[in-house]
């Protein structure tokens, strides 16, 4: 059963799970916002978040003058994987690093192998 927790309790828990990303790799998050929306896409009914963007280790002297880079969290999949509020609070935790991750550079394999997949 998907955990009820509101819309504004979700935005609290993406902002708290910002706020334990340490302060020197959130200074590095240039040009980056993070979004939640309801849903992803059609054809990703399951996926929890995405990072949208240029990773750090894919930009060259030239990048810049470009749209900001998104990482959104979907909100109903993340609800629906959980039971409780505490490990709803968890989930949006873990997807967040997991996103900033891709931001740096770091594909799957290497946070699976890092605990974090």
């Amino acid at each position: 059963m998907p955990v009820t927790l509101s819309d504004r309790d979700f935005d609290h828990a993406v902002n708290d799970a910002i706020d334990q990303v340490p302060d020197n790799f959130i200074e590095l998050l240039d040009n980056v916002v993070i979004l939640v929306e309801d849903d992803p896409p059609d054809d990703e009914p399951d996926l929890l978040g995405v990072y949208d963007g240029v990773p750090l280790t894919e930009r060259g002297d030239n990048y810049g003058f470009v749209a900001p880079d998104r990482i959104i969290l979907y909100r109903n999949p993340l609800r629906d994987m959980c039971d409780t509020t505490d490990e709803l609070v968890e989930e949006i935790a873990v997807t967040v690093v997991h996103e900033i991750a891709h931001f740096f550079g770091i594909d799957d394999d290497e946070l699976d192998e890092m605990g974090w997949a």
